[in-house]
């Protein structure tokens, strides 16, 4: 028999914490290795869910709960998986954690935020707003727990742990490195958004009001930098007229060459997030072709469609510039079906950028084998399991399936002689 009841999880997002729930409920140890200070992934960045348009804390919640619940669930936070050793059923797990410099007295009272002199740029919206360098992740993370972000923090300044009554502040806190004995492993580090920037002619970080989809996320999310007013970053205008581009580095061999599969989706449900918003407002998206995959998401479109306000514009975009002094953008674009180029002007566009796996870029597990485009081959080493977007794009819902597929393989692992 596996020599250990432990399954490993790296990666804390949905379908990782699906993993977790559903292997601790089957009577497995289960720890979780997440790099980001809270679990939820992706998932808890975004406003709304397509197609019910729900918010994934809906969702985010119960999995927390579960997990809160359960004794036999483990989790490191700031943690990475440097190493993986040994066979299926009798696996060496090598994984650094890093500092929090908060212990779990942490009660979340904000007043080493309150105290903090010092600001960092909020990478949970994308560096669209700032936090003090003590701060909560979000208002609804797990662990409620605060951290400190030294490399923020001005020289010697103690004003944070000077301000907590609880001792949750420790300064001192080292990095460490574990060992755990598992039985299996399920990979689960999910999806970064395609760096734009990337994408010349697309002028992302050259052209203020060009934004990506998931800043828009953030932008639209009640907990996000303005509330959930969609307003332009150029000058807090209001937007109400918005352009979306699809296939931003997705299906071209110069960048991503397959299709992310969530980007038709998900444009089509910000034009309703900005329709909802502003009544008067309107919104066209830019395609080369429309994927809606599935029963509910033809629904979906079939909806925007019957908007007179959102409209589809077959055509490729050849470039985006500024209006210097009104700072709209401007998008130069081939309209296929009038066969004509022409010149269209928004408040801001939105970039639908692909889906590049976590390990197109950091192939730290060794024994696995990868694509040539980053993702992990599905005959992965026995007793180590690629789930969800590491194997290739999909949406919330199939990566949480292909999760509890993976936790039944993993059981299997832990039961093999």
């Amino acid at each position: 028999m596996a020599e250990s009841n432990t399954v490993v999880i790296i990666g804390g997002g949905f379908s990782g914490l699906t993993a977790a729930v559903e292997a601790a409920e089957a009577e497995k140890d289960v720890v979780i290795i997440e790099k980001n200070p809270y679990l939820g992934g992706r998932v808890a960045q975004l406003n709304k869910y397509f197609w019910k348009l729900c918010p994934p804390n809906c969702g985010l919640e119960i999995q927390f709960k579960r997990i809160k619940n359960n004794a036999r669930v483990k989790i490191y936070t700031l943690a990475e998986v440097q190493d993986i050793k040994g066979e299926e059923g009798n696996l060496d797990v090598a994984v650094k954690v890093n500092p929090r410099y908060v212990n779990e007295k942490c009660v979340a009272c904000d007043a080493c935020a309150q105290a903090c002199p010092s600001y960092r740029d909020n990478t949970f919206n994308f560096g669209m707003d700032k936090t003090k360098a003590a701060y909560l992740p979000f208002n609804q993370a797990f662990p409620m727990q605060y951290v400190i972000d030294r490399n923020s923090c001005a020289p010697n300044c103690k004003a944070c742990a000077d301000a907590c009554k609880y001792n949750a502040i420790d300064l001192g806190m080292k990095s460490e490195t574990i060992n755990i004995k598992a039985g299996a492993v399920i990979m689960a580090m999910g999806w970064n958004p395609y760096d734009a920037s990337k994408i010349d002619n697309l002028s992302f970080g050259k052209v203020q009001n060009v934004i990506t989809n998931m800043m828009m996320e953030r932008l639209s999310a009640p907990n996000g930098p303005t509330q959930g007013k969609i307003v332009r970053p150029s000058d807090g205008k209001e937007v109400k007229n918005i352009a979306f581009v699809q296939c931003a580095g997705s299906r071209d061999e110069n960048h991503l060459p397959f299709c992310s599969y969530i980007c038709c989706l998900a444009s089509l449900k910000q034009a309703m997030y900005v329709r909802e918003q502003y009544p008067d407002s309107k919104a066209r998206i830019f395609y080369i072709d429309l994927r809606t995959p599935g029963l509910y998401e033809h629904r979906f479109l079939k909806k925007a469609m019957d908007d007179p306000d959102i409209t589809l514009t077959k055509g490729k975009v050849a470039g985006i510039n500024e209006d210097p002094e009104t700072k709209d953008v401007i998008v130069e674009v081939e309209d296929i079906f009038s066969g004509s180029k022409t010149e269209m002007k928004f408040d801001m566009v939105v970039l639908a950028t692909g889906m590049e796996p976590t390990t197109k870029t950091s192939q730290t597990i060794k024994n696995v084998s990868y694509t040539s485009d980053g993702f992990v081959d599905i005959g992965a080493k026995k007793g180590i399991y690629p789930v969800g977007t590491l194997k290739n794009p999909v949406d919330v819902v199939r990566s949480a399936q292909d999760a509890t597929s993976a936790v039944i393989k993993g059981i299997q692992s832990l039961r093999r002689i």
